[in-house]
C-alpha cells in the first residue's frame, strides 16, 4: 500500500500543477465598494461655496465652515461635492479651499462655478460668448493643480441666465446649441493639454432648455449626456420627464440640480415629508438606465437643504445615506474548470455589470429578493433568483464549444478527482 501511495504522489503534483496553470492570478479577493447605484452622487454647495464667496475671502473661520460642510457630504457617500464658487481670479483663494477640502476627504469636485460677468454676479460687466470661451480656456491652463481625474468640470451652468440670454426668449437656439458645442470642445482639448482625465459635457440646463436644445445631433456631439436642473412637484413627474428628455434626446440624464422643497413648486414641507420625496424619487431613479447621475441641491442653505443651520441632520441625511451606500452583491463567474470568465454581462434589476479578468462582479441592490441574468458569448446562458442579503456567491457557466485545451484539462480534473476519492 506504501509503495502505491508513492507511486501515485507525483502524477497527482503533476496533474495538479498542470489545471493550476490556467487559474494563474486567480484570487477570491475584491472591494466591492465601488457598486453604486449612480457613478456621480454630488450633494451641492452653492449656499456658501458661491453666495458668500466675496463674503468670507478673508475670513479665517470661513474654513472651518467648508471642513465641517465636505465631511458630512463625504460621510453619507458621496463620489464628487459641487461647488459654486465663480472662476475669476478674485475667488480663486476661496476656490481652491473649497477644493482642499475636498482632496482631504477623499472626493472628487463638480465645478459649477461660472464667469461673475455672465449672469451680472458680484457687479461683474457682462461678457459675450466669445469671451467666456476664452476665460473657460485660460482658467483651465492656468489652474492644472485645482483639477484631479475623475472631476466634474461645468463651465456654465444654466447658461440660458446670462449672457445673450435664454434662447426661448431670443429665439436664438441654434446659436445657443453652437456655444455649448464650441465650449464642450474648448474645455476637451483644454483638459487634454494639461492631462487631466476630466469630464466636462455636464452642461446643465433647465429641463424646458433641455427640450428646446438637446435634439438628437446635439447630444451626439456634447457625449450622448444631457444635463438637466429639473424642479417639479412629484417624483412621478421627475421619473416621466427625465424618459421624455432621454428619449427625445436619445442621450443619458444627469440631474445636476433636484432638491425639494422649493416653495414654489412644492409649497412648504415638513423635513419627514421632504425625507420622504425623496425616497419616493430615488427608488425609481435607481431602476432608470437612462439616469447616469444625480447631484442634490443643496446641502446646506436654502428650503431644500439637508442639514440644519445649526448643522444636525435632517431626516433626508439618512434616506442620501442609504442610496449613496448601498448593499452590495458581489460574486465571481467561472467555467466548469473553475477557471474565471472575464467579460461576462450580469444583469440585474438596477442595470448590469461586466465581470473582471478574475471573474469578479458587484453591483447594489434593494429589497429581499432579485433575479439576475449572466451572460457571456460562448457559454449558456444562466438566469439566478437570489435572496438577500446574500453572501458572495459563485456562478458557472457552460461553455457552448469545447476545445482541445478544455477537454484535455477536463479529463486530468477526473483523473484527479479519481485520485482524491481512492
Amino acid at each position: 500500500m506504501e509503495n502505491k501511495n508513492k507511486m501515485k504522489a507525483p502524477f497527482f503534483i503533476g496533474i495538479a500543477i498542470l489545471l493550476a496553470v490556467p487559474y494563474a492570478g486567480f484570487a477570491y479577493v475584491e472591494n466591492a465598494s465601488d457598486a453604486f447605484f449612480w457613478s456621480v452622487q454630488s450633494v451641492d454647495t452653492v449656499k456658501y461655496s458661491r453666495d458668500l464667496a466675496r463674503q468670507m475671502l478673508y475670513d479665517a473661520s470661513f474654513l472651518q465652515i467648508i471642513d465641517q460642510q465636505v465631511r458630512e457630504i463625504a460621510g453619507i457617500g458621496a463620489t464628487h461635492v459641487a461647488i459654486g464658487t465663480p472662476y475669476d481670479k478674485e475667488f480663486i483663494p476661496v476656490l481652491r479651499m473649497w477644493v482642499n477640502a475636498a482632496r482631504q476627504h477623499g472626493l472628487s469636485v463638480w465645478f459649477r462655478g461660472n464667469w461673475s460677468g455672465w449672469e451680472g454676479w458680484f457687479e461683474y460687466p457682462a461678457i459675450s460668448r466669445e469671451e467666456h470661451i476664452q476665460k473657460t480656456k485660460k482658467f483651465i491652463l492656468d489652474n492644472k493643480s485645482l483639477f484631479q481625474d475623475g472631476d466634474i468640470f461645468t463651465a456654465c451652468p444654466e447658461c440660458e441666465n446670462g449672457g445673450p440670454g435664454d434662447p426661448r426668449n431670443t429665439g436664438d437656439a441654434q446659436g445657443h446649441r453652437k456655444f455649448l458645442m464650441d465650449e464642450y470642445k474648448t474645455t476637451q482639448d483644454s483638459f487634454e493639454r494639461i492631462g487631466k482625465r476630466v469630464t466636462s459635457n455636464y452642461l446643465s440646463m433647465n429641463g424646458d432648455i433641455a427640450r428646446l436644445i438637446m435634439d438628437e445631433p446635439t447630444t451626439e456631439v456634447l457625449g450622448g449626456i444631457v444635463a438637466i436642473d429639473h424642479y417639479v412637484s412629484s417624483p412621478a413627474r421627475l421619473v416621466a420627464d427625465v424618459k421624455a428628455i432621454a428619449r427625445q434626446s436619445g442621450g443619458r440624464v444627469v440631474l445636476s440640480e433636484f432638491g425639494v422643497p422649493v416653495p414654489d413648486v412644492h409649497g412648504v414641507m415638513q423635513e419627514w415629508e421632504q425625507a420622504q420625496w425623496i425616497q419616493n424619487a430615488f427608488k425609481e431613479l435607481i431602476a432608470m438606465p437612462e439616469v447616469v447621475g444625480v447631484n442634490y441641491w443643496t446641502g446646506y442653505g436654502g428650503s431644500t437643504a439637508l442639514w440644519r443651520e445649526d448643522g444636525a441632520p435632517k431626516a433626508s441625511v439618512e434616506v442620501m445615506r442609504e442610496y449613496f451606500i448601498p448593499e452590495t452583491i458581489s460574486g465571481y463567474v467561472k467555467d466548469t474548470l473553475d477557471r474565471p470568465v472575464e467579460g461576462a454581462l450580469v444583469a440585474h434589476p438596477y442595470g448590469s455589470v461586466v465581470s473582471k479578468k478574475n471573474g469578479f462582479f458587484a453591483f447594489p441592490y434593494r429589497g429581499r429578493s432579485i433575479a439576475i441574468t449572466v451572460t457571456r458569448e460562448g457559454y449558456d446562458s444562466r438566469t439566478i433568483s437570489l435572496e438577500v442579503p446574500s453572501k458572495e456567491i459563485f456562478i458557472t457557466l457552460s461553455q457552448h464549444e469545447k476545445d482541445f485545451w478544455f477537454r484535455f484539462l477536463s479529463f486530468l480534473k477526473n483523473i484527479l478527482s479519481f485520485f482524491r476519492r481512492d
